[in-house]
């Protein structure tokens, strides 16, 4: 009997171990759809004489790049911001962040 109940707290546990680690990582979007949304959204302004700066995955940092999403809404470019799905803007700091300067496969083209 005490194994019977041991076994079933020791699966238990891995179970519970194993859901909290999935969704403590939460979502991380598709970089691949990042790039073509960002491409598509992004560039058309962010690019060399655009209205904006030219921009690309490797002009930041990873850390560069967290700042800046957490504070996404106070960049000149808010307003175009809202606009894009939240789906969408998860693809693209995929995107961003998964080729900043300091990953481990940055963008090696433009």
């Amino acid at each position: 009997m005490f194994q019977r109940i041991f076994s079933i707290l020791i699966i238990s546990f891995f179970l519970f171990a194993g859901i909290s680690m999935s969704l403590a990582e939460g979502e991380k979007g598709n970089a691949r759809k990042g790039k073509y949304t960002y491409r598509k959204t992004c560039r058309t302004c962010h690019t060399q004489g655009g209205s904006a700066k030219d921009l690309s995955p490797v002009d930041k940092t990873q850390a560069q790049w967290d700042e800046i999403f957490k504070n996404i809404d106070k960049l000149k470019c808010g307003d175009e911001w809202k606009k894009i799905s939240a789906e969408d803007q998860t693809d693209i700091y995929a995107h961003l962040w998964g080729h900043a300067f300091d990953s481990p496969s940055p963008e090696k083209c433009q």
